[in-house]
């Protein structure tokens, strides 16, 4: 019990302060639990962050949550969820239902400037994620292809389809691809192996049966339940690529229930929180559920996390030999480069269409870019900028 409680507050504490998104996440994890704690050596930490990469899901929440269990074992891993989520999960909730019915003027300009710096973060990662997924002319085709289909016929079920095509034309057609080793050593694996067939027939078990539960569900109340976890479920079951593609798939999946207003103002402050990206579940949970906002936020933010998770108890023991197949490798580097065309589709519409309509903002966002790409501001000081920025727009 003593493990579990001191990685509970360990995660807590970095819950509090890791602003950044997944690529500090991970640099925080590194500093706190591979040099400064030795929980782990550095090969095992660079397994750990493979097969984080590997899954959909989050995937510095699930490098904690595998960290967790290497440490305290599966309490291990439920406390540092718990730990590096609740901070984001209260000021999401909060501002959820602070916002929510508000009729001043103000919050209108503040979630003006927090669209705003949404176009500036996914235009970001979209030159990150192609210089990362895109270093050949073939997944550059996949990325564009993947756009272009997105942007003509935008939908849930576009996405799934091209995920799936991009996965078997890596498997099947282009195995050959370079690819990232993966150095896998026996100490990696999981010394609890019973989980290994348990999490994966459970996350299939939800995958297939909620969809139908949602269906046939009678009380209202209990059915709305259940359809928000489905949703938030189905999502995070199809993230590839990090907190800034559940955007676009929360999105698609969740339609009309909430207006793109409500979709970017969360994913801005998603943005500005420290914490996972993924709690941008509990803002939109919070904002589904009205009748009782802290159950849908709660429920959303178990529902999204889950699938990960389930996945990381599921093939963390059988890493090892997966790793080594370059036809899985090389399907997840195709997934990898469609998620880039998705993440361009997304960027496009609902991202900047919402956001800009002037030349001012035109250019504020052009501005933002540079600070944050060139000149590295952190994203604390850019959430405070373009808050006023988005004050600053009553005037114009």
């Amino acid at each position: 019990m003593k493990k579990v409680f001191e990685v509970f507050w360990r995660f807590l504490f970095l819950g509090c302060i890791s602003f950044g998104g997944p690529a500090a996440h991970i640099g925080y994890f590194q500093n706190t639990f591979v040099d400064k704690l030795k929980w782990l050596d550095q090969t095992s930490y660079a397994n750990l962050i493979s097969l984080s990469q590997f899954l959909p899901g989050p995937g510095s929440s699930q490098l904690g949550f595998a960290i967790g269990i290497r440490q305290a074992g599966l309490p291990g891993g439920i406390a540092a969820f718990i730990g590096f989520t609740l901070p984001s999960f209260i000021l999401l909730y909060l501002l959820a239902t602070t916002i929510s019915g508000a009729e001043q003027p103000w919050v209108n300009h503040v979630i003006g400037g927090l669209k705003l710096l949404a176009v500036v973060v996914v235009a970001d990662a979209c030159l990150t994620m192609f210089k990362s997924f895109c270093n050949n002319y073939i997944h550059r085709l996949i990325a564009l292809i993947t756009a272009i289909a997105l942007i003509t016929l935008p939908s849930l079920t576009t996405q799934i389809f091209i995920l799936i095509i991009a996965a078997g034309f890596g498997f099947f057609v282009n195995p050959s691809l370079k690819s990232v080793s993966c150095e896998v050593t026996q100490s990696s694996a999981l010394t609890s192996r019973q989980f290994k067939t348990l999490p994966l027939m459970l996350f299939l078990v939800i995958l297939f049966a909620l969809p139908l539960a949602a269906v046939i569900g009678t009380p209202i109340d209990s059915a709305n339940i259940i359809v928000i976890f489905n949703q938030f479920f189905q999502a995070g079951s199809m993230v590839f690529g990090g907190g800034h593609v559940v955007l676009p798939l929360l999105q698609q999946t969740i339609g009309e229930a909430l207006s793109n207003d409500i979709f970017l103002t969360g994913y801005a402050a998603a943005q500005a929180v420290p914490g996972p990206m993924f709690t941008l579940a509990t803002f939109l949970g919070a904002e589904l559920f009205t009748q009782a906002p802290l159950i849908g936020a709660a429920v959303a933010t178990l529902a999204i996390f889950l699938p990960g998770f389930l996945l990381v108890l599921t093939f963390e023991s059988t890493w090892q030999s997966l790793a080594t197949k370059p036809k899985v490798t090389s399907a997840v580097m195709a997934v990898n480069a469609a998620v880039v065309g998705l993440l361009f589709s997304a960027l496009y519409h609902p991202i900047f269409t919402s956001a800009v309509s002037s030349l001012f903002e035109l250019f504020s966002v052009l501005m933002g870019f540079y600070l944050l790409r060139i000149v590295k501001l952190p994203i604390i000081v850019l959430v405070l900028t373009f808050i006023g920025v988005g004050l600053l727009t009553q005037f114009y």
